[in-house]
């Protein structure tokens, strides 16, 4: 299939389920609602989900983006900020703004604190695992720096000075987009789109170090200067995302690889389809999320979970049989 109509396909699914996104939730919104703006259910348009939309679309984006770059640079089907502990990482640093009570103080706190955190976990999985690693060994230091992570988190849960700290945490972890505004999505926006930008910047490095280290030196490629790239740009993106919606895995798993069956192409080829596919994903997910009638809203995290679990093990068994 060609990239282009890949492209074109994806664009035109997100801006069909956009309006889609708008009218559902637990009280559905018609169109004519739409253009009213005396009509009682205008502001649940306009002010509660057409943010929740658009940061259902970047968030997806940049998780997307983020899972193909580093499964470029690593020469690695698994890499994915999610399963490699990155998004811990990005997790604990928020999670300890919450315990100690500094995201009070200031919006920027928890964002800076989340991108802090998804950077030292790119660097610390480069440096546990390098560059060449095996899957195993990529797995292995993926599961050490998810134990750190989660250790962190647990003992901010279980000494707590407060039940309202220990139900905000647990909330955010099991990550949503409700109740998400203007001002989450201002917040967040800046971080992904220097985060993505960076990460476009090493499209003829990634295309370099599909042919290994050696031949991307001698073709003039900065490994260092790459390394640190990859790490703010990584750190940025999943770092802003981890901020503004919580824990959503596998995104940055599934989409890449979904993407690379339908076109092939090179590393750098695959990082623009893979931000409009994580963008697709993570807003029907939102959506259907919303749709489903439950007394309150499954979380956004859980289902992503459930979908990525088992997408997951398929791929572990599908490569342990091609080694085979």
């Amino acid at each position: 299939m060609k990239r282009s109509g890949v492209l074109g396909g994806l664009c035109v699914l997100i801006v069909a389920l956009v309006p889609l996104s708008l009218m559902t939730g637990r009280a559905m919104v018609p169109l004519e609602a739409w253009f009213d703006n005396a009509d009682p259910r205008w502001p649940i348009i306009f002010e509660l989900r057409l943010p929740r939309t658009l940061l259902a679309i970047l968030i997806g984006a940049a998780l997307g983006m983020s899972g193909a770059a580093m499964q470029g640079y690593t020469r690695n089907p698994l890499a994915d900020p999610g399963v490699l502990g990155v998004s811990a990482m990005a997790a604990l640093g928020a999670v300890l703004t919450l315990y100690f009570g500094l995201a009070a103080h200031a919006a920027w706190i928890l964002p800076a604190a989340a991108v802090a955190g998804a950077i030292a976990g790119v660097f610390l999985l480069v440096a546990l695992a390098g560059m060449t690693a095996s899957v195993i060994t990529f797995v292995l230091a993926g599961v050490i720096l998810q134990s750190v992570a989660g250790s962190g988190v647990a003992l901010a849960l279980s000494i707590a000075p407060n039940p309202w700290a220990v139900q905000e945490i647990l909330g955010w972890l099991m990550g949503s987009l409700t109740d998400r505004s203007i001002e989450d999505l201002r917040l967040a926006l800046p971080f992904v789109a220097a985060g993505m930008v960076a990460m476009l910047s090493l499209g003829r490095a990634l295309d370099a170090l599909a042919l290994g280290e050696a031949s991307a030196a001698s073709l003039g490629i900065n490994l260092a200067r790459t390394q640190w790239v990859l790490a703010a740009g990584v750190g940025l993106a999943t770092g802003a995302s981890v901020a503004a919606s919580g824990m959503i895995g596998f995104v940055g798993l599934i989409v890449p690889h979904l993407v690379r069956t339908w076109i092939g192409g090179t590393p750098r080829q695959l990082l623009v389809p893979s931000a409009l596919g994580g963008a697709l994903l993570v807003l029907a997910g939102d959506t259907l999320m919303r749709a489903i009638p439950l007394e309150s809203e499954l979380k956004l995290g859980i289902a992503m979970s459930a979908l990525g679990g088992p997408f997951f093990l398929a791929m572990l068994i599908s490569m342990r049989r091609r080694a085979a």
